[in-house]
């Protein structure tokens, strides 16, 4: 997985969602925002506290992410 350092989880902030340098915007939102349509400029203007590496780095999460898979462990 590549560095993200800007993607953080606390379970005070959003419930422990993986956020953007730790405040309350989560990865979901800015994946969510580039999925129906909007543009980085788009997102930037929305939210002028982000920057560019911030989106870069949610969809790197966001692809990482699905890459994973889960796999159950036996009832003890």
């Amino acid at each position: 997985m590549a560095h993200l350092d800007r993607i953080t989880r606390n379970p005070s902030v959003m419930g422990g969602k993986p956020c953007v340098r730790g405040i309350r915007v989560t990865v979901g939102t800015v994946v969510g925002l580039v999925a129906a349509g909007h543009s980085f400029n788009d997102i930037l203007a929305a939210y002028p506290y982000l920057e560019e590496e911030d989106i870069r780095q949610a969809l790197a999460y966001a692809a990482w992410r699905v890459e994973e898979i889960e796999v159950p462990l036996p009832a003890a």
